[in-house]
């Protein structure tokens, strides 16, 4: 960071407020050598409005740089990937610089010479699932003030019958002013709140203040800063997870809610008690052979679950698929238990293997759909589906993307909703989602992870119970105008219709609103007149805060719609809706796929302005991104491993494993073979840990000399415990007595002050009193290899009961690491992709890449993922390698 005098340090904050059932990640973070006494952050708070849906959320951060040199201070915060930053600005000084929203390619080619020159950065980055972070930092003054205030806006969906706040917070450390606060207003009335976090303690739970009336709801958190600590005058936070409000509203049958605002209009359509509509429903199922593993075993266990689920008055069919179809019967099967038991037998049969035919695999699902339909074999009044469930690209059969598309839309006619489900990274989302949405259906991406089985089941949940068909909402044409989408395919249970549009005028005497849909038995018809809501009678005591919510709500709905259609259709109707939806975001200040918003910050050594543009992520960037990662980062972490693990093996590589962040570190160190290294000690418990480093038998070819750990020393003085572990064997000494082991041995020892548990040429575990455990593993090398040896790998295993002093080249982290990874960039190894990271007050370029943990495995290990910072970890680890250079196995530094 150029123009630091000092340290610089990180502040983090954020909390994605406001979304429906979605991951909010956000984190206070300071760190670096003064951070303790040099910054204090004293306020961070998260402000949320809901007003009819329409969430305003405004968060706030405010730091003072204490010290007598300037320092860079950063300002991050997670938020939903479905809302609109609508503001930002800092406040320095008194000085105020507010982000300007500009169309994208005019801000990019305003500021085309300073992005060329590296003087600009973007400000938004993929973070998660469903998160995009947005970032940016500002060099402070000595003794000076920062404030930073990010504003965004969505509309919150219903979701099985709820909307989610979600707020994660992760401070990691008090602050003096904390709050949380969410503010309600539903003219509906409330029907149901809860708020609660994985958090709270008893201590922490009546903290929580929730007031609710019949058509407002206030909830807030706002601990002291005693209160958030974990112990009395200590440093560490209780307040790092999820603060979640969920509610939903009371729904009178018939109409739904209207809502006509200054000049705009809102409609909310989702009747109560309505009976489901039986659904037909063909799964086709890829089984090609890049499903193998984990997923075909995640998909065969949610459609068990799923096959459970169906109603005896559906129909089901299975077609599993690769370069090949197979269908488990020609026809749609009801859903009777002896039916649906044999469809479940089908299912576990389901074996990975060849290609990918994604067009024939579909049509045939639509054929068995369309030839049951002309025998009558399906209900009348039922909705006809297909779930299609892929991982790849079509690469068997018809492999042109728009020719598959076409063939399908073809096939269906408008008939029936087709549901695609993009399992992992390497599918084609877009290719998914136009599909999906040009034949009444959407599209959804299925994450690898542990969890792929509940998205899976999650999303079949959601689409599981038609209420509704064909549904049209009807206003008057002389009295609206810009109105979004009035006519939906169908409404599903837990879910909600939501219309918008501009008034021509205020007349309201004749403001009929109809709605039609197709029930299960019979049509839907419902008529009614709508008018005027009297905000100041609905909430007299609150200042009128929101007065234009409707509009911005019809203007973000509107936007987003736009957003879709530009996506399909002809030329013309793209180049239209993509124009209507810059026009609109420009004049509404919403960030979007079409606009930029400029933040101008300023520096401090040459007087000069820097811009930083912020942009909004399309889902196709944001699967570039990740699949960048995640092609990388597999396998995943482990799940064997709840707590962060410390460890050196091989060349000697460096290992800090978090799995709290599903993320590692990692470095290597090099030095002449002899080189003894102090890995631990802490003074306050007398723990002494060193290695030394071994080269190979003789230069090889390459000219490249590998260096192993080959003998660990360890001390416990107040123990008075001393072992010596080299690759030959083993060595204890406790009260002027000897006992050496082979590693030839299996032997289980229990003293008063050490535990030893040796496994015959594999491992040595050690578990020292109150203290630590170490785990030392033995590579055994081919005794005639011409170059390599035996050498040894060193984990801690459990260090919690270190002081906060301990340190060393492992020992350093025991008390963890606040770091930041951003700006991912091609490295010059394709497969691993360089990043910039922030830590220690540094900035670092990284590779990602991983190494081997062989506790599992010590032949093979496995590989972990993670973070490589070059030159001997310069950067990460205090001062220079050669600090921890030491004269002998047991000496200190």
């Amino acid at each position: 960071m150029s123009g630091l005098l000092g340290v610089g340090q990180l502040l983090l904050w954020g909390s994605a407020c406001l979304w429906l059932l979605s991951l909010a990640h956000g984190a206070l973070i300071i760190s670096g050598d003064h951070a303790a006494v040099q910054v204090e952050v004293y306020s961070v708070t998260v402000d949320c409005t809901v007003t009819s849906r329409f969430a305003h959320t405004v968060m706030t951060s405010k730091a003072l740089n204490k010290a007598n040199f300037s320092q860079e201070i950063f300002f991050e915060v997670d938020l939903p990937k479905t809302a609109f930053i609508t503001n930002f600005s800092m406040e320095i000084d008194g000085q105020q610089y507010v982000g300007e929203v500009k169309e994208k390619e005019k801000a990019k080619k305003q500021y085309e010479k300073a992005v060329s020159t590296g003087r600009t950065a973007g400000l938004v980055k993929v973070s998660g699932r469903k998160m995009e972070k947005f970032s940016v930092s500002v060099n402070i003054a000595a003794e000076s003030n920062v404030t930073f205030i990010l504003t965004y806006e969505e509309l919150l969906q219903r979701k099985l019958g709820q909307y989610e706040i979600q707020t994660r917070v992760k401070p990691k450390q008090p602050v003096q002013e904390f709050q949380i606060v969410a503010n309600i207003y539903e003219p509906q009335g409330i029907s149901n709140v809860d708020a609660h976090a994985n958090f709270l303690s008893n201590e922490l739970l009546p903290l929580v203040e929730k007031t609710v009336t019949d058509k407002k709801a206030h909830i807030s958190f706002s601990p002291t800063i005693d209160q958030q600590r974990k112990c009395p005058g200590c440093d560490g936070t209780l307040i790092d997870g999820d603060f979640i409000i969920s509610y939903d509203v009371n729904r009178a049958s018939g109409l739904g809610d209207i809502q006509i605002v200054n000049g705009y209009f809102v409609h909310f359509f989702a009747p109560p008690d309505l009976p489901r509509v039986p659904k037909n429903v063909v799964f086709v199922i890829d089984r090609s052979g890049s499903m193998h593993g984990t997923k075909i075993y995640q998909t065969r266990e949610a459609m068990l679950a799923i096959l459970k689920d169906l109603h005896e008055e559906d129909h089901f069919a299975l077609i599993q698929f690769d370069n090949s179809i197979s269908s488990w019967k020609e026809s749609l099967t009801k859903a009777t238990k002896e039916n649906v038991d044999e469809g479940m037998a089908f299912v576990r049969q389901i074996t990975e293997a060849g290609a990918t035919n994604i067009n024939d695999a579909v049509l045939r699902g639509v054929n068995m759909l369309v030839k049951d339909r002309q025998e009558n074999k399906l209900p009348k009044r039922s909705i006809d589906m297909i779930i299609l469930l892929t991982d790849g690209m079509p690469n068997n059969g018809e492999s042109n993307l728009s020719k598959i598309q076409e063939n399908v839309r073809s096939a269906i006619g408008g008939n029936m909703s087709l549901f695609c489900l993009g399992f992992g990274n390497d599918v084609d989302y877009s290719f998914l989602d136009v599909m999906s949405k040009q034949n009444k259906g959407l599209a959804r991406r299925i994450y690898e992870g542990s969890d792929a089985t509940l998205q899976l089941q999650g999303f079949y949940e959601e689409v599981s119970s038609p209420l509704l068909l064909e549904v049209d909402l009807r206003y008057p044409d002389n009295a609206v105008d810009f109105l979004t989408t009035n006519h939906f395919n169908q409404l599903f249970n837990g879910s909600e219709i939501v219309v918008a549009g501009r008034l021509m005028d205020n007349d309201l005497d004749n403001f009929l609103v109809e709605v039609f849909a197709q029930g299960v038995e019979d049509d839907f018809q419902v008529q009614g007149q709508a008018s005027a809501v009297e905000w100041d009678v609905l909430y007299p005591d609150e200042e009128y805060i929101f007065g234009d919510f409707t509009e911005r709500l019809w203007a973000y709905l509107t936007i987003q719609q736009l957003l879709e259609k530009s996506k399909n259709g002809a030329p013309e109707e793209k180049a239209n809706a993509t124009a209507k939806a810059l026009d609109m975001s420009l004049q509404y200040s919403f960030v979007t796929p079409l606009t930029s918003m400029v933040v101008t910050k300023p520096e401090t050594e040459d007087g000069t302005d820097i811009p930083l543009i912020a942009d909004k992520l399309t889902e196709e960037q944001r699967q570039q991104a990740e699949k960048l990662v995640h092609h990388f980062a597999s396998p995943p972490m482990y799940s064997y491993s709840a707590t962060p693990t410390y460890f050196v093996d091989g060349d000697p590589h460096f290992m800090i494993e978090l799995p709290d962040r599903d993320d590692a570190l990692c470095f290597n160190i090099n030095d002449k073979p002899g080189t003894i290294f102090n890995l631990v000690r802490d003074p306050t418990s007398g723990i002494l840990v060193n290695g030394q480093i071994i080269g190979d038998k003789k230069i090889p070819p390459n000219g490249q000399i590998n260096t192993y750990f080959e003998r660990f020393g360890i001390t416990h003085e107040k123990l008075g415990v001393r072992l010596e572990v080299s690759t030959e064997d083993i060595s204890v000494f406790q009260d002027s007595k000897r006992v050496k082991l082979l590693w030839s041995d299996t032997a289980s020892l229990k003293g008063a002050n050490v535990d030893l548990l040796l496994t015959k040429d594999r491992s040595l575990t050690i578990t020292l009193r109150d203290s630590v455990k170490f785990v030392i593993l033995l590579h055994k090398v081919w005794k005639k290899h011409p170059y390599h040896r035996d050498y040894l790998g060193f984990y801690t295993i459990d260090s919690h009961l270190l002081s906060p002093s301990v340190h060393g080249l492992l020992g350093q982290f025991y008390s963890g690491i606040e770091y930041e990874v951003t700006d991912l960039r091609p490295g010059e190894d394709p497969e691993k992709p360089d990043a910039t990271m922030y830590v220690k007050g540094q900035e670092l370029n990284v590779t990602r890449g991983w190494q081997r943990d062989f506790r599992t495995d010590v032949k093979n290990g496995e590989n972990v993922p993670c973070w490589f910072i070059h030159n001997n970890g310069t950067g990460l680890v205090d001062g220079d390698t050669s600090d921890y250079i030491v004269s002998g196995l047991f000496k200190r530094v």
